[in-house]
């Protein structure tokens, strides 16, 4: 099994670009399309810590109910977006890509390059 893990959506053109970047390095992670198997607030919470970020800077706005939810307003709790996010996985901005060197929303695609 592979030590590099990507948290992907196989229909987003930078996901399908930072997966086809690391098979270019001869690396071929275990792929988790999210939008399938969905998200643990524990799990999303973990990730976050990791990468450094806030349920806000990964919140994915376009192309989802965000707005609608009120999940853009700043003064939204992280609890709410981290709940949001697990009964609506689109919410969470991708991809994001974990490995020994750490882990990255990688957006733009060529960010995976800093964690192998």
């Amino acid at each position: 099994m592979s030590d590099v893990t990507i948290y992907h959506n196989p229909n987003c053109g930078t996901s399908r670009t930072t997966l086809a970047l690391l098979r270019e390095k001869g690396i071929e992670p275990n792929v988790v399309e999210y939008l399938q198997v969905g998200w643990t607030a524990p799990q999303l919470q973990g990730l976050l810590a990791q990468i450094g970020k806030s349920a806000h800077e990964v919140l994915r706005v376009r192309g989802t109910q965000a707005h609608e939810l009120g999940l853009t307003d700043p003064n939204a709790s992280e609890a709410a977006l981290i709940a949001a996010m697990v009964l609506q996985p689109i919410l969470v901005e991708r991809p994001i890509v974990v490995t020994p060197k750490g882990a990255a929303l990688c957006r733009p695609a060529d960010l995976v390059l800093t964690l192998l």
